[in-house]
């Protein structure tokens, strides 16, 4: 039986994912952070595992995606790859990582795959990428795309608002996806754009398409992970689909812990460890002995 059958057994590659989009067989993603986050969800039989730069907001606190390096990205891509023994790897390149030289970037990608264990990577764009997927792929550095609202073009876009409205604006859109399949990007990201454009992108390219915000037509979807948790502090996004509540059953958890070590009921006997009997003895008769 093939992993596209759903063997866990056996690991995702790129040749999954596109054959996933011939078969018409929906292609699902999360993002993951650590260890132990990426193990569970590698567990399920997810396809794809994007390390996504969505860490600097969810994980380390920052307004935006921008901030987060290049060393931190590995170091979550090195903990994530650890876990995963089925799903594809794909690690998000940060801001500013690709944008200053096609060298750089490719020395950048390189790191991924080499030091952290990445099978992909990311990067945002379309038709302004195109030459740096191309390079990318020449140095065997497989590349997913990533088009429409772009986070780290969120100064450029004036906040986190939906792209592609208009009619030029749609056609900026199937112009970069044309380009990004051209220059041999194996996926593409479709984030923040209407549906129906999204329908008409995945109709009109051969690589698979990857929805968040971009409704059902895509050929997969992909959410960040503590978004489906209930694990942020801000309201969600219009796309997300919460499902579960972790923030409040983390909460209750902690402020039950907190509670029983107040009012000593923590640790109890069970949870404690005793000397063995002739040790016991010794030490309660020492205790028992008058002070000289």
């Amino acid at each position: 039986m093939s992993v596209i059958s759903g063997d866990f057994r056996h690991k995702t590659t790129i040749a999954t994912i596109q054959e996933k989009k011939l078969r018409r067989e929906p292609i699902t993603c999360l993002t993951a952070y650590d260890y132990a986050s990426a193990r569970l969800v590698d567990e399920t039989g997810i396809d794809m595992i994007l390390v996504g730069d969505s860490l600097a907001m969810v994980v380390l606190g920052y307004e935006t995606t921008l901030p987060v390096t290049v060393d931190e990205m590995l170091h979550h891509t090195r903990a994530v790859r650890r876990a995963a023994t089925h799903a594809l790897v794909i690690a998000d390149m940060p801001y500013a990582s690709y944008h200053v030289s096609e060298h750089e970037a490719v020395r950048n990608a390189a790191r991924f795959l080499k030091e952290a264990g990445a099978e992909a990577v990311k990067i945002e764009g379309g038709q302004n990428r195109a030459a740096l997927v191309e390079h990318l792929r020449d140095a065997e550095i497989p590349v997913m795309g990533h088009i429409g609202l772009t986070p780290q073009s969120v100064h450029r876009m004036g906040g986190f608002k939906v792209q592609g409205k208009s009619l030029e604006a749609i056609d900026r859109l199937m112009n970069d996806a044309a380009a990004l399949e051209g220059a041999g990007a194996f996926a593409i990201v479709l984030e923040g754009i209407p549906r129906e454009v999204a329908a008409m992108i995945t109709a009109s390219v051969s690589v698979p398409t990857i929805g968040i915000g971009a409704g059902p037509d895509c050929d997969g979807q992909v959410l960040v992970l503590h978004d489906l948790l209930g694990l942020t502090f801000s309201k969600p996004a219009k796309f997300v689909r919460q499902y579960a509540d972790l923030r409040t059953a983390i909460s209750g958890a902690v402020r039950a812990f907190k509670d029983d070590v107040e009012h000593g009921a923590y640790p109890g006997e069970d949870e404690s460890y005793h000397l063995p009997g002739d040790v016991a003895e010794a030490v309660e008769a020492s205790l028992r002995r008058p002070a000289r």
